[in-house]
């Protein structure tokens, strides 16, 4: 690695495809069922190693405080875990919305894992990297291991799966929607049927988050209103982000153009293997 250079990994943004709330832990957790896709629209991270066992965020999302960016998080467990001495500067780019359900803050935890795992030469294994992503947050070991996958538990078991080719029109409405408050709202869903992955592919894509973020958060049904007229309009995660499913990049990029001005919208790829494992050869 060139010490003069950024040497830059990226962290695609991801979809939930489906989301069941199946039951709750004692400790408060949510028991989901769900669907993570990958896709082709990702934040880009730079690393430029250090020798000096410091590590310190030069440029990114300073919404943040440096201390609970889960980038900084995660060097400093992967260097507190491992005992490695060399430190690092770490660069943003961006590109993912907040608040919006597309796992950008995780897939930025899970990219500085795998990256510095590779640059500092610890030969740390997937499994061991995921386990030490699930400290961060339920959706890092995911995007760590990089398939797309069904999800159960609090979203850490995980089953590869092979999904139809797909390209996806993505809208962020102007707001930021609170995990923890959809997950406490009291109208949620916590008991919905289990169901299969058979399920899923036959059509049974439902979100149980959908109504009470829809409740909440105006912008949000007035995007599912819009999207709706012309597609099936899902929500991922406990949103704010809305999508909807297409064969063809043409057919999302024609409706793209239609998307009103208060949202900002994106077409991107459906991805079953994550940029990112390229990103190390595998």
């Amino acid at each position: 690695m060139n010490p003069n250079h950024d040497d830059w990994w990226p962290a695609p943004a991801k979809l939930n495809l489906m989301l069941r709330v199946v039951g709750r832990r004692p400790d408060g957790y949510h028991l989901l069922q769900t669907v993570f896709r990958f896709v082709d629209f990702a934040d880009q991270i730079g690393f430029r190693v250090r020798g000096d066992g410091l590590i310190r965020r030069i440029s990114g999302n300073y919404a943040v405080a440096e201390s609970e960016d889960l980038m900084i998080r995660a060097a400093r467990l992967l260097q507190r875990e491992s005992g490695a001495s060399l430190g690092v500067d770490i660069s943003l780019v961006k590109n993912i919305p907040m608040g919006g359900g597309l796992g950008g803050g995780s897939s930025d935890a899970a990219t500085v894992l795998v990256a510095l795992n590779r640059l500092w030469d610890l030969d740390y294994s997937m499994d061991r990297l995921a386990e030490l992503g699930l400290g961060l947050g339920a959706d890092v070991p995911v995007f760590v291991r990089g398939q797309a996958a069904w999800a159960e538990g609090i979203g850490e078991a995980l089953t590869p799966i092979d999904l139809p080719a797909a390209w996806y029109l993505v809208l962020m409405p102007p707001c930021h929607v609170s995990t923890a408050d959809v997950f406490n709202d009291p109208e949620l869903t916590r008991n919905a049927p289990r169901t299969t992955i058979r399920d899923f592919l036959a059509g049974g894509q439902e979100n149980d988050c959908l109504p009470v973020v829809t409740s909440h958060y105006p912008d949000v049904a007035e995007a599912i209103r819009w999207l709706g007229k012309t597609a099936v309009a899902r929500l991922t995660g406990t949103g704010g982000a809305v999508f909807a499913e297409f064969r063809h990049e043409a057919e999302a990029r024609q409706l793209l153009q239609q998307v009103p001005e208060k949202f900002t919208a994106f077409v991107a790829k459906g991805l079953d293997q994550s940029p990112l494992l390229a990103r190390i050869g595998l």
